[in-house]
């Protein structure tokens, strides 16, 4: 099976002896309320999603990572994850302290803070994003982030809390089920919506070029106008029950935020899904971005900068329904254009689906469609 990135699986879930003794002298620790968000990025690291993080970024890793898209150490990583915080928070802590860290009220983990450093929020925006535009939902965030940061290695204590657990497989747990299931190659698909034919046309081809399919949808804070988790989630339920063989596909959700990064968002969702165990990773036109901020393929041609990066990308350009040829096709095999041609424009099939009505069979599968038209308001507020 491919190795974890970095060759580790990471794991910082403080086992029953060691949490006990850290949850006793938890008074003892500086502590301070995170967000739900923040929380997530901490299990992320604990349950190796993010191997090989220990931890929120230090300052070397945290400017390589922006200048150099990599490590300190070299290996490849685009995504900063730090975590922000400002004089209150801190408090008197200092280097080689013990901050506790609070979800809800609830004693959730601890981080050794190893260093607290100032940064410069119009660089990581651009540097990370292309751009300073406020309107960029990953440059609006970094403009409200806290005045620092701080970097060290974090332990988990508790449960962060999942609202859907059934769904839910850390990476030790799905390297096991591929195992299980005899898949030496498995191809990775990330969806942040809901499946058209399209989705179904590029997850079976590229399904027929390895022994397993993972649907890994990413459940977490979206932007307005994007579908709710619940109704990605079941919706995919109902199309993989009536036309996926369930010995060559699965599922399970990766609990993350959308960060719209483009093509630096494209390597990140790679070395998550390496980290599940899956070889190839399907990277689709536009692959997480957003407005008009990045070229239609600047997701696939950014892999020529990570030769080494491990999981092979699988690009796939536009793709649509062409009448005349009475199947799904890409502009590299269909000769057809005009009226012949149906594109799965997902702001067509979101307005079709907002005014209750189901998208044509050329689009979207009726048993998907009733699932979504379910639901007065699928999509997030």
């Amino acid at each position: 099976m491919i190795s974890p990135h970095g060759n580790r699986l990471i794991d910082r879930r403080s086992k029953d002896s060691d949490r006990e003794r850290i949850l006793e002298g938890f008074s003892d620790y500086h502590q301070i309320d995170i967000s739900t968000e923040t929380a997530q990025e901490i299990d992320n690291i604990a349950n190796g999603v993010f191997s090989p993080l220990e931890g929120f970024l230090n300052r070397n890793d945290f400017e390589s990572v922006l200048n150099d898209g990599r490590l300190s150490s070299g290996i490849a990583w685009t995504i900063p994850i730090v975590f922000d915080v400002d004089d209150k928070d801190l408090g008197r802590t200092k280097p080689g302290d013990y901050l506790g860290l609070r979800l809800n009220g609830k004693s959730v983990a601890r981080l050794l803070v190893e260093e607290v450093y100032p940064y410069e929020k119009s660089d990581f925006a651009e540097k990370v994003y292309g751009t300073e535009d406020p309107k960029h939902p990953g440059v609006e965030k970094i403009s409200g982030m806290k005045e620092h940061l701080v970097g060290g290695q974090v332990d988990l204590l508790d449960d962060i809390g999942n609202p859907y657990p059934e769904y839910t497989l850390a990476p030790s747990e799905t390297r096991e089920l591929f195992k299980k299931k005899g898949w030496k190659t498995v191809v990775a698909f990330q969806t942040r919506n809901t499946p058209h034919l399209g989705h179904e046309y590029v997850q079976k081809t590229a399904l027929s070029m390895v022994d397993g399919l993972f649907i890994n949808p990413l459940i977490g804070k979206k932007k307005p106008g994007d579908f709710t988790d619940e109704v990605i989630l079941e919706s995919y339920k109902a199309l993989m029950e009536n036309y996926y063989p369930e010995q060559t596909t699965a599922m399970s959700v990766l609990h993350t935020e959308m960060r719209y990064g483009g093509p630096k968002e494209a390597i990140h969702h790679a070395i998550m899904r390496k980290n599940f165990g899956c070889t190839h990773f399907i990277v689709g036109r536009d692959h997480a971005g957003v407005g008009d901020y990045y070229g239609p393929f600047d997701a696939h041609e950014i892999f020529d900068e990570y030769p080494e990066i491990g999981i092979a990308p699988i690009k796939f350009r536009s793709f649509f329904y062409c009448k005349k040829c009475s199947s799904i096709a890409n502009d590299k095999v269909c000769p057809h254009s005009g009226d012949d041609i149906v594109n799965f424009a997902g702001r067509k099939i979101r307005e079709m689906l907002s005014q209750g009505q189901p998208p044509p069979l050329d689009m979207m599968r009726e048993e998907v469609a009733k699932t979504i038209l379910k639901y007065d308001n699928p999509f997030v507020e």
